[in-house]
């Protein structure tokens, strides 16, 4: 059980977490689980991407939550204000780059603050993910 947690449960919580709020590092968890070879790697690449994602759509809920709580922009951080404005001009699929660093978890949080369509944006987002974890494991063949 303790390796179980460590391993599958590990990588989940891991990508979960470096897609709300908190940093964090799953890429180099995905990649070093990839390198070891116990497990498929499209389990990996699954459990990666669904657990991001999900992180990413809980930022997009705060988002969302925040809106009705606070609904004059100019009361968000400035990082978030740049990131509403962001989306509002590019739409939708800026959401595919909810992978970046910094500005990826501002965009699913402007996501959640405009209403945008909740079934959409989860499967660019997921898109997005799955895009960018591929590509780690790949590398790490």
């Amino acid at each position: 059980m303790t390796e179980m947690f460590t391993g599958e449960w590990g990588l989940f919580l891991s990508a979960f977490i470096s897609s709300t709020i908190a940093p964090g590092g799953s890429e180099a968890v995905l990649a070093y689980m990839v390198s070891q070879g116990h497990y498929s790697v499209n389990y990996l690449l699954a459990l990666a991407v669904i657990g991001n994602t999900l992180g990413a759509m809980t930022t997009w809920w705060l988002g969302s939550l925040a809106a009705k709580k606070y609904p004059i922009a100019s009361l968000l951080p400035e990082k978030k204000q740049k990131a509403l404005h962001t989306v509002k001009e590019k739409g939708l699929w800026i959401l595919f780059f909810s992978w970046l660093p910094v500005v990826g978890d501002a965009f699913c949080f402007a996501g959640g603050w405009l209403k945008l369509p909740l079934i959409p944006a989860c499967l660019i987002i997921l898109l997005g993910k799955l895009s960018r974890y591929a590509v780690v494991v790949w590398a790490f063949l």
